[in-house]
């Protein structure tokens, strides 16, 4: 790796000169837009190209937070406060612009509601600085301005804003990241939960296709993809809801469109796990639903690890929020709404149930776990998938009862135990970093350089999965078996 003396800090792109700077032998490029910004006549419209200009713009600091509520994950102080529509921009760390280096695209998560590429938990120094790859971690649109459909309201209005703003980025990558030290032709796009989603998206989106070459999914909620004429009638709820006609939403207030959508978000628990925000299949950019669309053999056939967390529901179980169906009530009605037929015959799975930890591992299934195998099924017949379960629990999960909870495998990928989050769940991390972060990562690592040669590939024969623990990891025949089997035919 070159010195920090050795690191230029000025790139040119298409657009024009960057200046970024230098951190711990690693250059970094803050708040570079990525396209022209949504506002004024460009809101609920999808990302336009960017402007060229002349001499040299600073990225130094972080661009805006799209806008949202406070969250747990971005309440650090070294987290970006400032919330604008103007948020459509990219974090780009390089260990050396002169190489030519395998590039990883980081879609943070947050249920299409909350997160941003610039929090501190998802820190790609250490990536880029321990790997010797270009990580660049993308900020796109959510809540109301990005992740709540309202493509169907007519001219104006285009649909799944936050899936265009990925592909938007993507393309600016494919053009400029070469300038950065990074290898166009060798990028691998992860996520976690709705970024993981994404990233599934991204797979079954034809808008998207050649602009990466291997994939990461953390997590994904698949359940959030719902078809166009949901997502239409919840447009035409939220038209009525404001108040107005269509062609009156764009000149309201931010507070009263975001207070609006999250009224419809709260009434949308009665279709749990389909929730308000999320992405809409059914339309050009997004054809199939991706499980569907796996299995028409209608995905960009990719390297793919893909895979979930051990107890998912647990953070959502304990503060028993309605998004999730973590409660008897919430079975209850979500057997109703989905697959009364088949009530009798998932429950057998759960022995314990309504018990809580019968009540965590349903809530886990129905969102993340089921769809995902059903996904898998369907992908792996056509290209090369690794399947993992993380098991590792650290000793203040433990504390709480958490176990392996939805989201707390980042912290060890990114190696961020000095972000808020990271403190919390590893207040050591910083100092001594655990076994299982140093094999995560360098297997997430391994993958995107040369793919990996000693972690099996995925079939429906053997079903062969990674579980991750906290000393060693063991590759498992089909882990899940029993739950597995009953929710099939489900999804």
């Amino acid at each position: 790796m070159p010195s920090v003396a050795e690191l230029s800090t000025i790139v040119p792109t298409v657009q024009g000169l960057l200046r970024g700077t230098t951190e711990g032998g690693v250059g970094v490029w803050r708040g570079v837009a990525y396209a022209e910004q949504p506002v004024g006549d460009r809101r609920f419209l999808g990302p336009q190209p960017l402007r060229p200009w002349d001499g040299v713009r600073d990225a130094i600091n972080h661009g805006p937070l799209p806008p949202q509520g406070r969250s747990f994950v971005g309440g650090g102080r070294d987290d970006p406060k400032i919330r604008d529509e103007a948020c459509l921009t990219v974090t780009v760390w390089s260990p050396d612009v002169s190489a030519s280096l395998p590039v990883m695209v980081w879609i943070p998560g947050g249920a299409f509601v909350y997160g941003a590429g610039q929090l501190q938990l998802y820190n790609g120094s250490r990536l880029a600085a321990n790997g010797n790859v270009v990580v660049v971690n993308v900020t796109y649109r959510l809540g109301v301005f990005g992740g709540f459909e309202l493509g169907d309201l007519g001219p104006g209005f285009d649909d799944n804003l936050c899936l265009r703003d990925q592909i938007a980025a993507l393309q600016w990558i494919r053009e400029n990241i070469g300038s950065f030290g990074g290898d166009p032709t060798q990028v691998t796009v992860f996520g976690e939960s709705a970024g993981a989603t994404s990233v599934l998206a991204l797979l079954a989106s034809p808008a998207a296709a050649g602009l990466f070459d291997r994939a990461i999914a953390q997590s994904p909620a698949l359940p959030l993809i719902a078809d166009r004429e949901a997502r239409a009638r919840q447009s035409h709820a939220f038209l009525a809801e404001l108040g107005v006609e269509a062609d009156e939403v764009k000149a309201l207030p931010q507070r009263r469109l975001r207070r609006a959508a999250g009224t419809l978000q709260l009434a949308s628990v009665a279709h749990t796990p389909t929730l308000a925000y999320g992405l809409t299949h059914g339309v050009d950019l997004l054809p199939h639903h991706p499980i569907e669309a796996a299995r028409r053999g209608a995905v960009a056939p990719v390297p793919l690890i893909i895979g979930t967390n051990s107890h998912e529901a647990s953070m959502f179980a304990w503060g028993k929020p309605p998004m999730l169906p973590t409660t008897a009530a919430g079975v209850d009605g979500f057997f109703a709404r989905w697959a009364p037929d088949a009530r009798d015959r998932v429950l057998a799975a759960y022995p314990d149930f309504p018990r809580r930890r019968a009540l965590v591992d349903f809530g886990s299934d129905a969102m993340f776990g089921a769809p995902t195998w059903a996904f898998v099924d369907a992908y792996s017949a056509d290209a090369p998938t690794h399947m993992y379960r993380f098991d590792h629990t650290t000793w203040t999960l433990k504390a709480l009862g958490l176990g392996a909870t939805h989201g707390s495998e980042i912290v060890h990928i990114q190696h961020s135990y000095s972000s808020y989050l990271g403190r919390k769940l590893h207040p050591l991390g910083r100092r001594v970093q655990p076994s299982v972060g140093r094999r995560m990562q360098r297997t997430w690592l391994d993958f995107a350089t040369d793919g990996l040669s000693e972690w099996p590939r995925f079939d429906t024969r053997t079903r062969q999965t990674r579980v991750i623990r906290s000393t060693r990891d063991v590759t498992v025949s089909d882990p899940d078996a029993l739950r597995r089997e009953a929710w099939e035919g489900v999804f």
